[in-house]
C-alpha cells in the first residue's frame, strides 16, 4: 500500500510541473468522471462488442480536459488493466482471447488519451446516441 501511494505521490507531482494545482485536481476529477461514464455505458450497453469504443471515448474526454485528465486517465486506466488481468487469470487461467481482448482494450484507451477519434472503435450499427 505504501509503494501504490508512492507512485501515485511521484507521478501526480511529475504531471504538474506547469500547471497550477487547482486546475490540475479539477481536470484530474472530471477526467475520472468521464472514465466513469465510460464504464457505465460499457456496462449498460446492449450493443455486443461495444467496450473498446467507450474506452477510447472515455479516455479521449479525459484527456480534452488537460494534463489532470490525462493523469487521470493513464493512473485509472492502468488500474483498472491490472485489476482485470488478475481477475481474468483466477477465472480463466492463461487464456489466450482474454489476452487478446485487454490488449485491444488497452489500444483503445491509448488511442482515445492520445486525442484521436474515438469513433474509429464504434462497432458497425451502433446508434450515435449510445
Amino acid at each position: 500500500m505504501r509503494l501504490f501511494t508512492g507512485i501515485v505521490f511521484c507521478s501526480l507531482v511529475m504531471g504538474v510541473t506547469s500547471e497550477n494545482w487547482f486546475s490540475f485536481f479539477k481536470e484530474a476529477v472530471q477526467g475520472a468522471g468521464d472514465l466513469g461514464r465510460a464504464y457505465w455505458n460499457v456496462l449498460t450497453s446492449s450493443h455486443q462488442n461495444s467496450n473498446r469504443y467507450f474506452y477510447a471515448q472515455g479516455n479521449y474526454d479525459a484527456a480534452e480536459r488537460g494534463p489532470g485528465g490525462v493523469w487521470a486517465a493513464k493512473l485509472i486506466s492502468s488500474t483498472r488493466v491490472y485489476l482485470q488481468g488478475l481477475l481474468d487469470y483466477y477465472l480463466f487461467g492463461n487464456s489466450s482471447t482474454v489476452l487478446e481482448d485487454s490488449k485491444s482494450n488497452e489500444k483503445a484507451e491509448e488511442w482515445g488519451r492520445s486525442g484521436k477519434d474515438p469513433d474509429r472503435f464504434r462497432p458497425d450499427g451502433m446508434p450515435k446516441n449510445d
